[in-house]
C-alpha cells in the first residue's frame, strides 16, 4: 500500500510540473500573474533566508547532490550483486526515487522560474518596441557607448595590470543598483539578495559561463574569476532573473540599465563596455569600417581590459565549452528562447528602442 502512495503521490508531482507549465505556455496572462502575484513570495522568503549565507547554497547542493548519486549507484550495485533474488524489487525502489527525485526538481524548477519565461517581454512592459533598425542608428548608438566607456576608462579602479578592478562593496553596489533601478521601473522594484562567488568557479569557466541564476535556492551566482569588467553587468544579469526576467537579451539589457544609471565608475564601465561588445559585433556585420572608426576612439586601457577577455575565454575553447553551448542552446529553446543562445545578441535590439525612446520628445 505504502508503495503505491508512494508512487502515486510522485505522478502528482509530475502532473502538477506538467500542467502548471502547460498553463503558462497556454496562457501568457496567467504566466504575468505568476510571475508579480507568487513569484515575490518565493523570493522575500526562501531568497531572503538564504542571502545572508556566505557562500552559494546551489553549488554546496550541487556537489552534495553528485557524492550522493554516485555512492547510490555504488550502493545498488552492491545490493544487485548480493541479493540476485530481489533485483526486481531492488530496481523498481529505484525507478521510484528516480520519478521521486526528478519531479520534485521539476516543480521546483517550474515555480522557481520556469514559468517566469512565459511572461510578458520586459520591452512590452516598459514601452520600448522593437522595431528594425538602420544601420545608421547603430553605428550612433555604438559611437555614444564608445564615448560612454572613455567618460570613465579613466575613473576605475584597476590592478597592477591596468585591468579593471572592482572593489569590495561589488555586491552591495549590484543590489543598489538592482534597486535604484527600480524606482524608474516598478516591475523591478522590490528585495534583492546577495549575489554569491562560485567557490569552483572553474566549473563554469570550461562552460564559458559568467553567471548562473538557481531556481532552486534563489540565488543569483556568479563566476568570480572572469575580467574585472565583467562583473558588475554579470551580478546585475543575474539579478534581474530574481525579479521574473528569464530572458537573456532582456536581462543584459536590464543589467545595462541598472549599471549605466549607477553612481560606481566600475558598474557604468561595466555596463557601457559590455553594451557596446554587443553593438560592435553587430555593426561589424554590416558596416565593418565604421566600427574599426569608433573602435579606434577606445583609450589603450580598455583596449587592455578587451583583450584580456579575450585571452581569458580562449583558454577555455575545446569541446567541453562547445557541448556546455549545445546544451544551454537547447534549454533556451525548450524555455521559449527560439533563438536560443542567439538571443544574447537581440539586447541590441532593446538598446536600439531605448535610444529612441530617449530621442523622443
Amino acid at each position: 500500500m505504502m508503495k503505491k502512495k508512494s508512487w502515486a503521490a510522485a505522478v502528482l508531482i509530475w502532473a502538477a510540473a506538467l500542467l502548471l507549465n502547460g498553463i503558462a505556455r497556454a496562457s501568457q496572462a496567467f504566466a504575468e500573474w505568476y510571475a508579480v502575484s507568487l513569484y515575490p513570495l518565493w523570493v522575500n522568503t526562501l531568497g531572503r533566508l538564504l542571502s545572508p549565507l556566505p557562500f552559494s547554497l546551489a553549488e554546496f547542493l550541487l556537489y552534495a547532490g553528485l557524492i550522493l548519486l554516485l555512492f547510490s549507484l555504488v550502493r545498488g550495485v552492491i545490493r544487485l550483486a548480493r541479493d540476485r533474488q530481489r533485483r526486481g524489487e531492488i530496481l523498481q525502489s529505484a525507478l521510484r526515487k528516480l520519478v521521486w527525485i526528478t519531479g520534485v526538481l521539476l516543480l521546483v524548477f517550474t515555480l522557481g522560474g520556469g514559468i517566469n519565461y512565459q511572461r510578458k517581454i520586459f520591452g512590452e512592459l516598459a514601452g520600448l518596441p522593437v522595431e528594425d533598425s538602420s544601420v545608421e542608428e547603430l553605428t550612433a548608438l555604438c559611437r555614444e557607448l564608445a564615448e560612454a566607456v572613455c567618460a570613465d576608462a579613466d575613473l576605475v579602479s584597476r590592478d597592477a595590470e591596468g585591468r579593471c578592478q572592482p572593489g569590495d562593496s561589488l555586491r552591495a553596489e549590484a543590489v543598489a543598483a538592482m534597486e535604484r533601478l527600480g524606482e524608474s521601473y516598478h516591475f523591478l522594484a522590490g528585495y534583492y539578495p546577495t549575489p554569491k562567488p562560485v567557490l569552483v568557479s572553474d566549473l563554469l569557466s570550461v562552460q564559458k559561463v559568467t553567471g548562473i541564476y538557481s531556481p532552486f535556492t534563489l540565488e543569483a551566482n556568479y563566476n568570480r574569476d572572469i575580467p574585472g569588467y565583467n562583473l558588475p553587468h554579470t551580478l546585475c544579469h543575474e539579478l534581474s532573473h530574481l525579479k521574473g526576467f528569464m530572458r537573456e537579451d532582456e536581462a543584459n539589457f536590464i543589467a545595462w540599465l541598472a549599471c549605466s544609471g549607477s553612481d560606481s565608475a566600475e558598474f557604468r564601465y561595466s555596463g557601457n563596455l559590455t553594451a557596446f561588445v554587443y553593438a560592435g559585433n553587430a555593426l561589424a556585420g554590416v558596416d565593418a569600417e565604421a566600427y574599426r572608426e569608433i573602435r579606434a576612439l577606445l583609450p589603450e586601457s580598455v583596449v587592455t581590459d578587451l583583450d584580456y577577455n579575450n585571452w581569458f575565454w580562449s583558454q577555455f575553447d575545446g569541446p567541453v565549452a562547445e557541448a556546455a553551448n549545445q546544451i544551454n542552446n537547447t534549454y533556451l529553446m525548450a524555455n521559449s528562447q527560439e533563438d536560443g543562445t542567439r538571443s544574447y545578441g537581440r539586447v541590441v535590439d532593446l538598446l536600439l528602442a531605448y535610444r529612441r525612446s530617449q530621442e523622443q520628445p
